[in-house]
C-alpha cells in the first residue's frame, strides 16, 4: 500500500486526502499537489488510521498546526496524569500530540495514549532506547527493533536525530548553551563513545523502510537547535540543517513523508533568516518549530516568548509549531500549564494565519469584533479560542462587582457611564439615523 506521498506523486486522491481537504477547506487538487511535491504531510500512520485518528494536513496550503508535548519523566508524573494532559491539549485546540516519556513502562504509555488520541500523535525513539540500557549499548539492532515496533503501535510521526554528524561537535566550542536537545546529546554521546558516525544517520535508509511500511512521517530532529539567543544561527546549526536537507531528499526518494524541525532559542530579529534558510536548504518541507523563543529571561513566562517567536515564524514559513509551557526550563508541566501552553501556541499560530492572509483566518476575529460592538455577550464569548476561561472571567467580574443581569451594555473596567461601546451605539443610533433621515 503506498504512502501518501506516494499516492499523491501518482496523482492519486483517497479518503485521507478529501478528509483534510474538507477539514481544511480546500481543494483536494491542492492537498495531491502539495503532497506530491513534500511542501505538505499527513502524519496518519496506517494503523493509527484504522483505529480513531483523525488526519491533519500540516504545510503552508493548510491553517499552521500546534503540537502538544507531554510525557513522563524518572522522577516524576503518572500515566493517568499524562492521559489526563493529553486529553487537555485537545480539548484547548492542539493539533497532534508527542510522548516525550523516558520513565515508567513506555510501551504501557504509548499503547495508552494513542488508544485515546484522535489527533496525529508523535515519539521520539531514542527515548526508549536509553531507557535500561547504558549508551554504550545502543545497538543498530535495539534501533530498528524499537523503530518497527512502534510503528506497529501505530505512532503517526517519529523524531529522527539523524542530522548531527561527528564532524559538526568541533564547532560546538564556542557555544554557551552546547547541546540542549536531548536526542542530539544522546547521539553525541554515542558517537564519542564508539568512535564513529550517528547510528541514525547510517541506518537512515533502513528506517525509511519501516517509516514507508507503515507511512509513519518523518520528523527530523535538530539536535543543535540553539538553547540560547547567544547560540542561534550559529555556524553548529545550520551546518546540521544542511544535513537535514540531504535527509529530506533520501526521505522522498524512499518514499517517506518528512517535516523538518527547527529552533529553539532565536531573537526576534533572526527568524525570518532562520525561516528562508530552511525553506531554501530543505525545498520547501514543512518546518517544526520550537517556539521559537524570542529571549531567556522570562522562566515561568515562556509560554509567551515562545508565542511572540511562533508568530513571526508562522508568518514568515513555519507550518507547525510546538507549544512550551510556562514551566519550560522548570520542571515538568502539570495540567494547567499544558493547557496554557496550548492556548498560547494556538494563539500564534492563528495570529500567523490572519497576517499571512490565509483564507478565512480573519472571520473568527471579524465574528468577535462585531459582537463586542453590539455588547453581544455569549456572542463574543463563544467565538474565542477559550469561551469557558472568557466565559469565568466575565462572570466572575460581575459577581464581584455586584452587577445585576439586566447590566448587559457595560462591563467592569469602564462601568456604565464612561463604556465607549456603549456610548458609540447611542452615537450610532442617534447621529447616523438622524443623518439618514435627513
Amino acid at each position: 500500500m503506498a504512502t501518501q506521498l506516494e499516492a499523491a506523486r501518482r496523482g492519486d486522491t483517497n479518503e485521507v486526502m478529501q478528509f483534510v481537504a474538507d477539514t481544511e477547506n480546500i481543494s483536494i487538487e491542492t492537498v495531491q499537489k502539495e503532497l506530491a511535491a513534500g511542501r505538505l504531510v499527513i502524519p496518519a500512520n496506517k494503523m493509527h488510521l484504522a483505529w480513531n485518528l483523525k488526519p491533519k494536513a500540516i504545510g503552508r496550503a493548510a491553517a499552521i498546526k500546534v503540537n502538544a508535548n507531554i510525557g513522563m519523566s524518572s522522577v516524576s508524573s503518572s500515566l493517568d496524569d499524562e492521559v489526563k494532559k493529553m486529553k487537555t491539549a485537545i480539548s484547548y485546540g492542539a493539533d497532534a500530540v508527542m510522548d516525550l516519556s523516558t520513565g515508567g513502562d513506555l510501551d504501557e504509555t504509548r499503547k495508552r495514549l494513542i488508544s485515546e488520541c484522535e489527533v496525529p500523535f508523535g515519539t521520539v525513539p531514542i527515548y526508549e532506547a536509553i531507557q535500561g540500557r547504558d549508551v554504550d549499548d545502543i545497538t543498530p539492532a535495539v534501533i530498528m527493533e524499537i523503530i518497527e515496533r512502534q510503528a506497529k503501535q501505530g505512532v503517526d510521526f517519529f523524531t529522527i536525530h539523524a542530522g548531527l554528524l561527528r564532524e559538526h561537535l568541533p564547532l560546538l566550542e564556542s557555544r554557551v548553551c552546547g547541546i540542549v536537545s536531548r536526542g542530539g546529546a544522546l547521539m553525541s554521546k554515542w558517537m564519542l563513545s564508539h568512535n564513529r558516525q550517528n547510528i541514525m544517520y547510517e541506518l537512515f535508509d533502513d528506517i525509511c523502510a519501516v517509516m514507508r511500511d507503515y507511512d509513519v512521517c518523518f520528523s527530523l530532529g535538530d539536535g543543535l537547535r540553539p538553547g540560547c539567543g547567544a547560540d542561534a544561527t550559529d555556524e553548529a546549526q545550520i551546518a546540521e540543517l544542511r544535513t537535514l536537507g540531504e535527509l529530506t531528499q533520501r526521505s522522498w526518494e524512499n518514499g517517506c513523508q518528512v517535516m523538518v524541525e527547527g529552533p529553539g532559542h532565536v531573537p526576534f530579529n533572526q527568524i525570518e533568516e532562520n525561516m528562508r534558510i530552511q525553506d531554501e536548504i530543505c525545498q520547501g518541507a514543512p518546518f517544526y518549530v520550537l517556539g521559537p523563543l524570542v529571549t531567556d529571561i522570562a522562566p515561568g513566562y515562556d509560554h509567551i516568548t515562545s508565542a511572540i517567536g511562533g508568530t513571526a515564524a508562522g508568518y514568515y514559513g513555519a507550518s507547525f509549531l510546538c507549544y512550551v509551557t510556562p514551566r519550560e526550563h522548570l520542571g515538568l508541566p502539570g495540567d494547567d500549564d499544558v493547557r496554557q501552553g496550548v492556548m498560547a501556541a494556538r494563539i500564534a499560530a492563528h495570529a500567523a494565519d490572519v497576517a499571512r492572509g490565509f483564507p478565512g483566518a480573519a472571520d473568527r476575529d471579524l465574528a468577535i469584533s462585531k459582537a463586542r460592538a453590539n455588547l453581544e455577550w455569549d456572542k463574543q464569548i463563544d467565538s474565542s479560542l477559550d469561551p469557558v476561561t472568557a466565559r469565568r472571567m466575565h462572570e466572575e467580574a460581575g459577581k464581584e462587582s455586584r452587577m445585576s443581569a439586566e447590566d448587559v451594555d457595560y462591563c467592569t473596567m469602564c462601568g456604565r457611564d464612561w463604556c465607549s461601546v456603549r456610548i458609540n451605539r447611542e452615537i450610532r443610533d442617534t447621529f447616523f439615523s438622524r443623518e439618514k433621515s435627513q
